[in-house]
């Protein structure tokens, strides 16, 4: 990282140490093996684990104090929707190894987070970030303005994470040097010529917070920028006027550049009057409606569900749509949606039976 002016945690932040003994601890691996194996349980590396499960945690246990463990890899598929992305996702015990680090690390690292970072992280999410939104843009016209938005997001975000900075940060916050050995294997396992982390790994998502916690250092506490908002690699600010989030997003570009080695795939600046697309919703002052894309999804899948007969789906499937929507406008919406799916399960019914 750049000296001079650049972001530094080190004056703010008091590293934490002696957390290996909670990692390795058999009870920590036990829990680590339950969260690894959710919605897993049935496929044939987690039922071959669970085959004398508490023998296997021990050999595990007995690698990690030794010393001796080392991923095995990843095993990857494509994703097509909503964009193309390659899932690399770890062999089992390894996940459990990334669940037993994660456990311990998490909490110590997430109280460094700004309130404004939202992506995986105990108590936030997307209802969380449209709110959080909402509030800004209130805050913007309680103060006679009603504001320009800067948005955008990272270009092939975690292809582009550079290894070198990442451990920078993660060892001014950790000193425990087993976690950090731990840490940098982990790390070191995915991409390649030290860049990139893979997408489908619960360490990664940790390594792509805390990677860009740096911009959000940045923007909040060198820059002091009060409207904003990051949900992992998309972030808007919210500004009095056209012509200064045009002199901040050419200021920003740079120093993502300069100091992460990250660029910016799309950016926009526009009249916060229209709304804000952002963390799957459209964000007013007044009120937060659902994207129309996701609406679209959830009706073409609830549909398709009806159509197969399957009620147990439609139901989960609808229940799933009614929490992301329970804090917007879209209440004509779900009925719309849950009145053509009982139409179809049952098109001689008088009312809506689900």
């Amino acid at each position: 990282m750049a000296e001079g002016g650049a972001f530094s945690l080190e004056s703010v932040v008091k590293r934490a140490g002696e957390l290996w003994e909670r990692v390795v601890d058999f009870d920590n691996l036990l829990k680590a093996w339950e969260s690894a194996r959710k919605g897993k349980r049935y496929r044939y590396e987690a039922l071959m684990f669970a085959n004398r499960y508490e023998e296997r945690l021990v050999e595990l246990q007995n690698r990690l104090i030794w010393g001796e463990w080392q991923p095995k890899g990843f095993t990857s598929f494509p994703v097509y929707k909503p964009k193309y992305r390659l899932i690399e996702a770890p062999y089992f015990s390894d996940r459990i190894v990334h669940h037993a680090l994660h456990r311990v690390v998490e909490p110590v690292l997430d109280k460094r987070f700004v309130y404004d970072s939202f992506a995986c992280r105990k108590g936030k999410g997307i209802h969380a970030a449209s709110l959080r939104v909402q509030h800004h843009l209130r805050s913007s016209e309680r103060l006679g303005c009603p504001g320009w938005v800067l948005q955008a997001d990272i270009r092939g975000y975690f292809n582009h994470i550079r290894h070198p900075e990442l451990k920078t940060l993660i060892s001014r916050r950790i000193k425990d040097a087993r976690i950090l050995d731990l840490w940098w294997k982990i790390i070191d396992s995915g991409g390649a010529y030290g860049v990139g982390q893979p997408i489908g790994a619960l360490t990664s998502q940790l390594s792509a917070n805390i990677y860009l916690d740096a911009l959000d250092h940045y923007c909040k506490d060198d820059l002091g920028i009060k409207r904003y908002a990051r949900y992992m690699d998309d972030w808007l600010i919210i500004g009095e006027s056209k012509e200064t989030l045009e002199r901040l997003k050419s200021h920003l570009e740079k120093w993502l550049l300069v100091e992460l080695g990250l660029e910016l795939s799309k950016w926009s600046i526009y009249p916060a009057s229209r709304g804000i697309d952002w963390a799957g919703y459209r964000i007013w002052s007044t009120h937060i409606r659902p994207r129309k894309r996701n609406i679209k999804n959830a009706r073409q899948r609830i549909k398709a569900q009806a159509r197969r007969g399957d009620e147990l789906s439609v139901k989960t499937s609808l229940a799933s749509f009614e929490g992301y929507t329970r804090n917007c406008s879209a209440h004509k919406t779900t009925q719309a949606i849950r009145t053509e799916a009982s139409k179809i399960l049952n098109p001689l019914a008088d009312s809506e039976t689900i």
